[in-house]
């Protein structure tokens, strides 16, 4: 017969066997995503690159949101890994972390910027995504001179907050005197000045105008833009298909959500032991022509 001491032992141990087990369950990783205002379609591309290398949303990895004046709130909770799709954001995180992991999706140089020592061996806490624009600007110039051959007065709409703004109108400005056109700067940095910068293109007799990319309020108001240069009958080119996709006339660029994809991959090898110092930047090739 067996004794009713034993029988009580062996429930405590069968009851303390899975406590045990969930002790030792691992924490789920959290990925700071350092833009509150990512669209929702860039995001879903970041998880499915995160689920290529087995992190599953809610099941094994959890993703925050946060803008990016909460880059040190970031630090304080303690994320396993932080997400930058901006320049801006990726300045931020640098600042404020020199060990938590950062994968970036920019399309201003790392380098010079001071985020990586190379591109082979970034040699910090950061690696991710460099989509190359400065020559694409030119290229964009290019293809509205051969849209219509006979202007001369174009303009190029910049969000003056965004920290690629400066190289942006630097690169493009030099590409305006290269083809002989004249380029006018416009700035926007909220609704109300987007409305106001378009609308004064038609009274400037401006001929065409060139969104570029990098900056998330243009990304994020594209309807807005595109609208709008519709309205004035602006011919119109832009960064990302995004802006063709919703009725713009054309763009030239390389495919953003792709990039996030692959900033997924990126930050589930990091998740997965990879150093970021060791994980080469990885740059695009792919750029596309989207017209209507």
């Amino acid at each position: 017969m067996i004794r009713r001491r034993e029988v009580i032992a062996g429930l405590g141990g069968a009851a303390a066997w899975p406590l045990a087990a969930r002790a030792q369950r691992p924490v789920m990783p959290v990925i700071g995503m350092l833009w509150g205002g990512s669209p929702e379609a860039l995001a879903t591309a970041f998880r499915k690159g995160l689920s290529e290398t087995g992190f599953i949303e809610g099941y094994n990895v959890a993703l925050e949101h946060h803008s990016t004046a909460l880059a040190a709130d970031l630090i304080r909770r303690r994320v396993t890994l932080i997400f930058t799709p901006t320049l801006q954001a990726a300045l931020a995180a640098k600042a404020a972390t020199s060990t938590i992991p950062i994968v970036f999706r920019l399309g201003s140089d790392p380098v010079q910027y001071g985020l990586v020592v190379s591109f082979n061996k970034p040699g910090s806490n950061l690696t991710g995504i460099y989509d190359f624009q400065a020559d694409l600007g030119a290229k964009r110039l290019g293809l509205l001179r051969d849209l219509l051959p006979s202007a001369s007065h174009f303009a190029v709409l910049v969000d003056p907050m965004d920290a690629s703004t400066e190289s942006t109108i630097r690169d493009l400005r030099a590409a305006g005197a290269a083809i002989k056109r004249s380029i006018e700067f416009v700035t926007a940095s909220n609704n109300r000045e987007i409305d106001i910068a378009i609308a004064s293109l038609a009274q400037k007799r401006i001929e065409a105008l060139l969104v570029p990319p990098g900056a998330p309020l243009l990304f994020n108001r594209r309807v807005q833009v595109v609208t709008l240069a519709a309205h004035y009958h602006l011919p119109a080119i832009y960064g990302w298909r995004e802006f063709v996709e919703i009725g713009g006339l054309m763009s030239y660029g390389s495919v953003i959500a792709d990039q996030w994809r692959q900033a997924g991959i990126y930050a589930g090898r990091i998740l997965k032991g990879e150093k970021p110092a060791d994980v080469p930047v990885l740059q695009p090739i792919q750029v596309r022509v989207g017209h209507q």
